[in-house]
């Protein structure tokens, strides 16, 4: 048996999706008899089921691709520290204008992970720069990123911006589609932008910390093998043959 459905115009799928699961729970239906859904709503939940995972390797990978860019551990955490606050403006966007997270949604999700990382790979990439090269501490290095790096980083944040401004609020055909993802982006951006031009200093200043004291951790708990060998004494006269 094949039952149709149709959404109210106010209505979600997720939600229909949802209610068709509570009621079928609450039929207690004996096991010969299987329920499953077909079309647009099967899709849309084997999307939902992998959502976790397609996230999780994409940050997996972009730790990786940075770890050995910047030979450090601790860095790329420093640029994927701009990410949270990307995420939370692209939901409060969609909160705002009553959208739902769609599979277009969580794509511009995943679309501000390129975009936003951005801001922090040209403040430490330069601060790095200072430290390796120039032997500066931490602090002088990020200070001289943030007002040097901060036309190009407002020259890019505007351009993708802007970008997404007229999915945001154009209309026509296939519009609706469209439109959770120029909102994500839009909103990612806004707060991000805000925020991570003091945010990332702070981290970059704490994991360059964090890092120096592993270090000096490290050099105590594992001395050179040189000065802790065995001794040697005079020279003994050989034995006559």
């Amino acid at each position: 048996m094949t039952i149709s459905f149709n959404l109210a115009s106010n209505a979600a799928l997720g939600s229909a999706i949802t209610a068709i699961d509570k009621v079928q729970k609450d039929m207690h239906m004996p096991p010969s008899l299987q329920a499953d859904f077909q079309g647009t709503a099967a899709s849309f939940k084997n999307s939902l089921s992998n959502e976790a995972l397609l996230i999780l390797a994409a940050l997996v990978t972009v730790y990786i691709v940075l770890g050995v860019l910047y030979e450090s551990f601790i860095h790329p955490v420093t640029i994927l520290s701009t990410l949270p606050s990307a995420g939370v403006g692209a939901l409060l966007a969609l909160m705002l204008f009553r959208q739902d997270l769609s599979v277009v949604a969580i794509i511009g999700i995943i679309l501000l992970i390129g975009i936003v990382k951005k801001n922090g790979i040209m403040m430490v990439d330069f601060a790095l720069e200072g430290e390796r090269e120039h032997g500066k501490n931490a602090t002088m290095p990020i200070y001289e990123a943030c007002l040097l790096r901060f036309r190009p980083i407002m020259m890019t944040t505007m351009a993708a911006l802007l970008a997404g401004i007229p999915l945001a609020v154009g209309t026509g055909i296939g519009s609706e589609i469209r439109r959770p993802l120029g909102i994500a982006m839009v909103g990612g951006l806004l707060l991000s932008q805000a925020l991570t031009l003091y945010t990332t200093p702070v981290i970059y200043i704490f994991f360059d910390g964090l890092g120096q004291r592993f270090s000096r951790f490290r050099s105590h708990s594992h001395p050179d093998e040189t000065s802790g060998g065995t001794s040697v004494g005079p020279a003994q006269p050989a034995e006559p043959s």
